[in-house]
């Protein structure tokens, strides 16, 4: 037996062979194919949850540690550091990673009603922008990962490619596509020659014309917001009182950038960070804004921030205001952000993938105008801005949207069948 893994910094899914002869999704959860991202390690130590489940439990506030985007550590120094889940206990961020795979590899091996060995995992085109180095660390992570859980062979398949497979399904000739898959950690790109008849050939390598990415995605926008719309109020870009007559201080934001950063939220929950913080009440001219700060690390309210700010940008992705409630922290305490906040908040993120998109074409060689088809794919391209900016930068192409959440994982089906289907 074999699948296939789309292991997403926001969801993840799973296709196995169905028996007739065709790749199906995995029901990960009650009527569910796609499952969040999300570890939940109760304090126990012994305990934990996944998925929907695993932000249901933080949201009910059992004891222990709620993680989420761990594909953002894969490639830097958090790997092999021991993140604290209460209770005293620690666990190292790989073996979060590990622990998530397996529990993915458990679902799919219910479901086939046998053991699975062999698996594709999607990656992005880059885990991590401009460092070779760390982008080859960051694969061999993955891959040691998906061995320790019982993998024994592996490959790997570019995610913006395993979504033109789904793609092809539907083309009748032959076209030049770019597809944009936009997640929570990554934009990638991959401009592909995609036919019918191309569809059957067993090696495709001459069909990828070209493939690029940046870092920049959904979680970025996520921290764009929270920065702009929500810690104001809790004292980021805030100023000090004025001493001796000389012009106030900005209030030292290192704090604030953590918070709104998935990963690295519970550095903040830190007790020698948090009697620094306590110990800065100086620095504030507002003492509201401190008494705020001190509640969200004291309470560990970071993560419910973060979620505040997610929620907030999806809400205002179709135009409108949207309120936020941040009574948490403060009775009565609330903030607001529209359309034209949100996009002023992530125009330099916008920019840059846009940026990506057209470097895409140009490495392959060709003129925007060559290009007939965008297909999009990922979450994060349900902002209408963002795929309307792409869209701008290829006026001549026919704009497709795929399943935001399982386009990835059904071509990575497809790309698995292709490679392992016959023995």
């Amino acid at each position: 037996m074999y699948c296939a893994i789309d292991f997403g910094t926001s969801n993840s899914a799973i296709a196995v062979p169905d028996g007739a002869g065709a790749m199906r999704l995995v029901e990960l959860e009650p009527g569910q194919s796609t499952m969040p991202t999300a570890v939940f390690c109760h304090a126990d130590g012994h305990e934990r949850t996944y998925g929907r489940a695993a932000v249901a439990a933080y949201v009910d506030g059992l004891d222990g540690r709620l993680m989420r985007s761990m594909k953002s550590v894969l490639g830097s120094s958090l790997l092999d550091q021991t993140t604290d889940v209460g209770g005293g206990r620690g666990v190292k961020y790989r073996d979060i990673v590990a622990g998530y795979l397996k529990h993915l590899k458990s679902c799919a091996e219910r479901t086939v009603g046998g053991p699975i060995r062999r698996a594709v995992l999607g990656r992005p085109v880059y885990f991590v922008d401009d460092d070779p180095a760390r982008d080859a660390q960051a694969e061999a992570a993955l891959r040691a990962a998906a061995k320790a859980v019982g993998f024994t062979q592996i490959e790997f398949q570019y995610e913006p490619v395993a979504a033109a497979f789904d793609y092809e399904r539907g083309v009748a000739g032959e076209e030049l596509v770019l597809v944009a898959d936009i997640g929570g950690g990554t934009s990638d790109f991959s401009l592909l020659r995609l036919g019918r008849e191309r569809a059957q050939r067993a090696d495709r390598k001459a069909d990828i014309l070209a493939n690029h990415g940046v870092h920049v995605a959904g979680t970025d926008f996520d921290r764009r917001v929270e920065l702009a719309a929500i810690l104001p109020a809790y004292g980021y870009g805030a100023f000090g009182p004025s001493n001796g007559g000389g012009p106030p201080r900005e209030v030292p934001s290192g704090a604030y950038f953590d918070l709104a950063t998935w990963h690295l939220i519970n550095t903040v929950y830190n007790p020698a960070r948090v009697a620094e913080l306590r110990g800065m009440r100086g620095f504030y001219a507002d003492l509201r804004q401190h008494a705020r700060l001190m509640a969200v690390v004291e309470q560990r309210l970071g993560h419910e921030l973060a979620a505040c700010a997610e929620s907030a940008k999806i809400a205002v992705a179709d135009g409108g205001r949207v309120g936020i409630d941040l009574g948490s922290t403060e009775a009565g305490l609330a903030a607001e952000i529209d359309e034209a906040g949100a996009v002023a908040a992530i125009e330099a993120d916008i920019a840059r993938i846009v940026d990506a998109a057209l470097a895409t074409a140009a490495q392959a060689g060709l003129p925007a105008e060559r290009i007939d088809a965008l297909y999009f794919t990922g979450g994060s391209t349900g902002l209408r801005l963002l795929a309307s900016r792409i869209a701008a930068a290829f006026p001549r192409a026919r704009a497709v949207r795929g399943d935001r959440f399982a386009s990835v994982a059904t071509g990575l089906g497809l790309y698995a069948q292709r490679r392992y289907g016959k023995g």
